[in-house]
Formats: structure tokens, C-alpha cells, sequence
């Protein structure tokens, strides 16, 4: 089953490595990781999707609060959430393309953020599965270049991840 965990960390170096590493030493898979500082620029949010048991994700959540960095895990799949991905995406957009690719971006509410003679680059926001359908949609030749953010969530109405 997938999981999307939530983590509080102290913003320092070397914080990033121990919790990947300790994902790495266990032979656990992460399929999304996005970190940055939060509104305390002591501190870091890590949102990790991966998939598992849900004993697996409880012996991870109980590695993860064992690390020195770590202040506080959440899975935000136990309850109501929002999850948003970010993707630029560069398509080949030349003569009959061009009308299509604009078409699409405009179907899945994407922006098109940058035009060249011979592309577009196309940012998309969503869930995984509105990103993946978007990709789907398209002729796979006409994919130049694909950069995705990773998951970003937070839980849904009084869920606050604080200290």
C-alpha cells in the first residue's frame, strides 16, 4: 500500500542522508522525497512516499523518531489529506504539434511557460495520476524532457504537523 509520511526535522546538514540512509539500510524503497524549511528556518519538512505493509510503515515510523534529527512523523495517508506534485515538461511543438500540445496543457489546466519555435515547456500541478494521465496522453516521441518535484501533502482541515 502506498504512504505518504510527513516529517518534522532539524534543518541541518547531514539530516537528509541519515533518513535516506536509514531507508537505504533497510531495503526500503522511496518512490518520492521532497524537502525543504519551513516557516521556523530551524526547522525542515521531508514529505517521502514509498509503499508497504502497514507493519512495514510502522517499524519505519518507529526508525524514523528513533534519528536525532527527527521531531516529529506523521502518515498523512491515515486520514483526509491534499497531495500535489509539481511537472515541467518539454515538448517537441512544431507545425500541427503545436495546436495539440497547447490543446492538451489547456485540458489537463496546465500553463505553458515557456515557447521556442520548436517546443513548449508545460508546468502541471496534481496528483501523481493527473501527472501520469497528462504523459499518458501524449505521443511519447513528442516528450523532449520530464522534471518532477515529488509529492508535497498536508493534512486536511485541524491536522497541523508543529512541534
Amino acid at each position: 500500500m502506498r504512504h505518504v509520511l510527513s516529517l518534522l526535522l532539524e534543518n541541518e546538514a547531514g539530516a537528509l542522508s541519515r533518513v535516506s540512509g536509514l531507508f537505504s539500510a533497510r531495503g526500503y524503497n522511496i518512490e518520492s522525497l521532497t524537502v525543504a524549511p519551513t516557516e521556523d528556518a530551524s526547522m525542515s519538512r521531508m514529505t517521502i512516499v514509498t509503499t508497504g505493509s502497514d507493519d512495514v510503515i510502522e517499524q519505519i515510523t518507529k526508525q524514523l523518531n528513533k534519528l536525532v534529527d527527527v521531531v516529529k512523523v506523521v502518515d498523512l495517508s491515515e486520514a483526509p489529506h491534499i497531495e500535489r506534485e509539481l511537472m515541467l515538461v518539454k515538448v517537441r511543438a512544431v507545425a500541427k504539434d503545436r495546436e495539440e500540445m497547447k490543446r492538451m496543457a489547456d485540458i489537463f489546466r496546465g500553463r505553458i511557460i515557456d515557447v521556442t519555435e520548436s517546443s513548449y515547456v508545460i508546468e502541471l500541478t496534481g496528483t501523481q495520476d493527473k501527472l501520469d494521465s497528462f504523459v499518458g496522453a501524449i505521443e511519447p516521441a513528442l516528450v523532449l524532457e520530464t522534471v518532477r518535484s515529488g509529492v508535497c501533502g498536508v493534512g486536511r482541515g485541524d491536522r497541523v504537523l508543529k512541534i
